[in-house]
């Protein structure tokens, strides 16, 4: 058996880490043993709400709760699915400081980690029982973020665009 995706990037940005330590300041080595460190913790995180959450659903199954006209069964299952596809975005974008020697905050990470978590709400939102004001709320946050998202990408767009001709210029 092969080793999975996840860990080749772990691999790769370990021996990316070794090999960039001798030029990197003091802040950005402490910045790379920090993300190793947050990338391991935040595996093991994963790993325990994986087990936890195929335990939990082998539970229902074989109990014969998960009835697909329960609603609340399905809903607290998809919030717990999504709560760790959140870890897993989270942990990637730790991953990828360590693959690109960028600053440690990421806006365009923080905001989609912002929007799947408002996803997961809504999800597991029993409309009936909400406040209208409430999911109004949501919906206006989730606008937000997706207009920020949208602008970040944006300017991420215009900067590649430059950085291409300024490379195009020197060459």
């Amino acid at each position: 058996m092969g080793t999975g995706r996840p860990a080749r990037a772990m691999d790769r940005a370990l021996r990316e880490t070794r090999e960039a330590w001798p030029g990197l300041s003091t802040y950005e080595r402490f910045e790379q043993v920090v993300s190793l460190v947050l990338t391991s913790l935040i595996g093991l995180v994963i790993a325990a709400a994986v087990i936890h959450l195929s335990f939990r659903i082998l539970m229902l199954v074989l109990s014969g709760l998960l009835d697909p006209a329960e609603t609340g069964v399905f809903q607290a299952v998809f919030g717990m699915i999504f709560t760790v596809l959140i870890a897993l975005e989270f942990n990637h974008s730790i991953i990828s400081i360590l693959h690109r020697k960028e600053s440690i905050v990421q806006v365009r990470t923080v905001v989609l980690i912002a929007l799947l978590a408002l996803v997961r709400k809504f999800i597991i939102l029993d409309a009936s029982k909400t406040d209208p004001f409430t999911i109004l709320g949501l919906a206006a946050a989730i606008l937000a973020l997706g207009l920020v998202h949208w602008l970040v990408r944006d300017q991420d767009r215009k900067d590649a665009t430059e950085q291409g001709q300024t490379r195009g210029t020197a060459d």
